[in-house]
């Protein structure tokens, strides 16, 4: 299998490209032109003027010539293009110009070691702790009572996307898969963005995009905005369907990693999760 590794040009350039023919000339207030748009989205050429640079430079941009363009031309282009918050630290990331105020991932040494017991004092909330690549690093007997046959995955497999994909047991365990896979795949092309060198996470990517043809669809949209509170509907083996908020907290002295807390979102669910804690 063949590990892609994250070429900054090529993606920077097809991100770009993505971004642009997404929007909608009208609905920004653009004048209309006579000629017929043949392709959709904005003109380069109009990028080019929302931006404050040359057309000459979105096209080469565009077209992956190895530009290093600067935080204010990434600026720029991340307003013109009307990049929320996620989408600009991916391009910043792509450019190798992290925003100011964003920091890396987890060091080397991992989790300290009083994450790892919060975790286990958010009992009997049901919550794990991950890192950029969705490995579990920590989690508590409730979160382990609530995954569906958790205790029979191997140590290299307590991977929270690999679950959701390749863990058959979990397979309908989401009742809006396709929502939770969004956010999942969004999550992780920014961090291959933020993290080029690390094979490991490009290897899972890999992997995934070989093994499922869902993981495959939503690499290709380049979506890089998930949402960190919501509500998930599950179907448990045992306990049917429990609907849950969530919350995903990342630790201030380690922004790399996740911290996700469920809740009980009704009281059916609340004595359901508490019969999950009784046994």
């Amino acid at each position: 299998m063949t590990t892609p590794t994250v070429d900054t040009t090529e993606e920077l350039a097809a991100f770009l490209r993505s971004r642009r023919e997404r929007l909608d000339p009208v609905r920004l207030g653009l004048p209309a032109h006579r000629r017929a748009r043949r392709t959709p989205g904005l003109r380069r050429e109009e990028v080019a003027e929302l931006a404050g640079v040359s057309t000459d430079y979105v096209v080469r941009l565009e077209q992956g010539r190895g530009l290093r363009p600067s935080a204010e031309v990434l600026a720029a282009l991340a307003g013109a293009l009307r990049l929320d918050a996620s989408e600009r630290d991916y391009l910043f990331d792509l450019a190798g110009r992290r925003r100011p105020g964003t920091t890396g991932g987890p060091s080397a040494a991992g989790p300290a070691p009083s994450l790892a017991r919060l975790v286990e004092d958010l009992s009997p909330l049901p919550a794990m702790l991950m890192d950029h690549r969705y490995d579990l690093l920590a989690w508590n007997p409730e979160m382990a009572r609530l995954l569906p046959d958790f205790d029979a995955v191997p140590p290299t497999r307590r991977n929270a996307m690999w679950l959701c994909l390749l863990h058959p047991p979990m397979r309908g365990f989401y009742a809006d898969r396709e929502s939770v896979l969004r956010d999942g795949v969004a999550h992780l092309r920014a961090a291959w963005a933020a993290h080029p060198q690390d094979r490991a996470l490009a290897g899972l990517i890999a992997e995934f995009t070989a093994q499922d043809a869902d993981f495959a669809r939503l690499w290709a949209e380049r979506e890089v905005s998930a949402n960190g509170r919501g509500r998930k509907l599950l179907r448990h083996p045992a306990l049917g369907v429990i609907a849950v908020d969530f919350e995903v907290l990342l630790p201030l002295e380690d922004p790399g990693l996740r911290l996700l807390v469920y809740r009980a979102a009704d009281q059916e669910s609340r004595a359901a999760l508490n019969r999950l804690c009784a046994r």
